[in-house]
């Protein structure tokens, strides 16, 4: 005789052998006549136990699409990821005013603020600025692009509502000097200032001084790009006692004296930036008393020579980072190396555009310099096997390599099938002697190494040296146009180094590519030369 099962408190089908966790939303149940029910419970949120602390800890390592997609699950995830956003870049065109209530109400942590306008559209103006610096009176970023509308008086309400901020950088805009004081006089936590394309301060040599207020005593980075009258912040930049970093890009005027007025006393200067300037070796010799200098860059200057670069490399022993374009004027070569070489011991990165060397200079550079990681080699006419060899054989702790229009061949490039034994990435771009065929043997030699090859996309326009005039412009009081040689931007290899390597190469950027021909009469040599070949055709035929 078989035991009946026992139904007592139980449903049929309630064994927990076989139940499924999912299904516990489901609860079961007999009635008193014996019929089988149940109901659907609400699904459990289990995110409710989570502190919203922890909530916005989530979302802040999240993408932006992502936070977006989160806040739409539910009001309390819209609440928290509103709450919890601290980063925010806005449309700065004047059709969005109406909606800046509504944004900040929302936003009501932002710390970070970048505000950009299109050129073609009209930007938020003083009211607008106003009423965020009221909604965020914690900022501690600021960025401005394109905000056209705002002025001096737009920049004093936000000074004197936003006395946190550390960070300002505005490009393109139209306030002007008394801006720019209201906000180094109230912000007294200032650390980073950033300013390209001032057109307020456009007033000729009559402009008003800038600085230093009282901003000056926490400054530590001055970036100046692309003015006309940048000799007004002088008073800021020789009023910063502690700046470390100074950066001078493309801006108008002799500023040979004014950095030896910033160096005279005692600097803290780390970082210098020199950029398409009116500077010669009497500013770099200016340079050379900042004996803390660890990274200097010299872009473009013409009337700088070896002699301003000994300078430097004789005082400043700390030097780390060393990135010169000598714009192919042969004023600078194997001296200026030389004397880098025998001083600068700590020497990591070391770029060198339009500057002719030799094997003489680059072997004291491979024995002095052991420290050197990263290498570029670019628009210079005198580098060819023999220098790249003496690299491959002495310049053992070399991780990045970059060589750039050189006249080097295949035979140069087999020497690092063995040398550089820490080499994990070389490019060669634009080196006429060098074909694919060695990329590939050189990847078979050494699998760990990453090779990238444009040899299939020399443009013969670019190889052209001619266009380039020796590199000089005749007027240095106007912004030189971009000159079609292969030296390039400075920072364009400087960003190879940090780019994600491929083994196969890839094309040059878009923007990159068109600046080849931006330099005057490529086009119209072009043009003859396919003529030329049109015409000798014709006359075989």
């Amino acid at each position: 005789m078989g035991q009946a099962a026992s139904t007592q408190g139980n449903c049929p089908g309630g064994s927990s052998r076989f139940r499924n966790p999912n299904l516990e939303l489901y609860q079961f149940r007999c009635s008193s006549n014996g019929a089988e029910e149940f109901r659907v419970d609400s699904p459990r949120d289990y995110t409710a136990e989570i502190p919203d602390e922890c909530l916005a800890l989530i979302f802040q390592s999240l993408s932006s699409g992502d936070r977006k997609s989160c806040s739409l699950v539910c009001r309390r995830w819209l609440s928290v990821e509103g709450q919890s956003r601290y980063r925010l870049a806005l449309n700065a065109s004047a059709d969005v005013a109406v909606h800046l209530s509504k944004v900040f109400l929302r936003f009501d942590s932002v710390t970070k603020l970048a505000l950009r306008c299109d050129r073609k559209s009209v930007s938020l103006n003083d009211d607008d600025l106003l009423f965020i610096s009221l909604r965020c009176h914690n900022l501690t970023r600021l960025k401005l692009r394109g905000c056209r509308e705002i002025t001096d008086v737009g920049m004093y309400s936000l000074a004197t509502n936003c006395k946190s901020l550390r960070k300002f950088s505005c490009g393109s805009c139209m306030f002007g000097a008394k801006g720019m004081n209201a906000l180094l006089n109230n912000c007294s936590s200032l650390e980073e200032l950033s300013v390209k394309r001032l057109r307020g301060i456009n007033d000729g040599f009559a402009a008003e001084p800038i600085g230093p207020g009282t901003a000056s005593s926490s400054l530590k980075s001055i970036t100046l790009k692309e003015l006309y009258n940048g000799q007004c912040f002088g008073p800021l930049i020789i009023g910063s006692k502690d700046l470390k970093t100074l950066k001078i890009l493309r801006c108008l005027g002799d500023w040979d004296r004014l950095l030896e007025t910033v160096t005279k006393g005692k600097n803290c200067l780390t970082e210098i930036h020199l950029e398409r300037l009116q500077v010669s070796d009497l500013g770099l010799i200016a340079i050379s008393k900042c004996l803390n200098l660890e990274v200097f860059h010299l872009v473009k200057a013409p009337d700088c020579s070896n002699d301003g670069i000994f300078a430097i490399a004789e005082n400043c022993k700390l030097l780390r980072k060393l990135h010169i374009d000598g714009w192919r004027t042969n004023r600078m070569g194997d001296d200026a190396l030389i004397a880098v070489a025998q001083n600068s011991m700590n020497l990591v990165e070391l770029v060198l555009i339009g500057v002719n060397l030799s094997s003489v200079s680059l072997s004291e550079m491979a024995s002095n310099c052991q420290k050197l990681e990263r290498l570029a080699l670019c628009g210079s006419e005198t580098i060819g096997d023999d220098e790249i060899s003496c690299v491959a054989t002495k310049c053992k702790a070399l991780k990045k390599l970059c060589i750039k229009g050189c006249r080097v061949t295949d035979a140069g490039i087999e020497a690092f099938a063995f040398g550089c034994p820490n080499l994990v990435k070389i490019k060669v771009k634009k080196c006429r002697g060098v074909t694919s065929d060695v990329a590939d043997w050189l990847r078979a030699r050494r699998v760990s190494l990453s090779v990238n090859l444009d040899a299939d996309e020399i443009e013969a326009e670019a190889l052209d040296l001619s266009t380039s005039d020796g590199g000089v412009q005749d007027d240095v009081a106007a912004f030189p146009p971009i000159v079609s040689d292969l030296s390039g931007s400075i920072r364009d290899v400087a960003a190879e180094f940090d780019a994600p390597s491929t083994s196969n190469g890839g094309r040059l950027p878009v923007k990159s590519r068109f600046s080849l021909f931006t330099g005057r009469n490529l086009m119209a040599c072009a043009f003859r030369r396919l003529s030329n070949a049109n015409g000798n055709s014709n006359n075989t035929l």
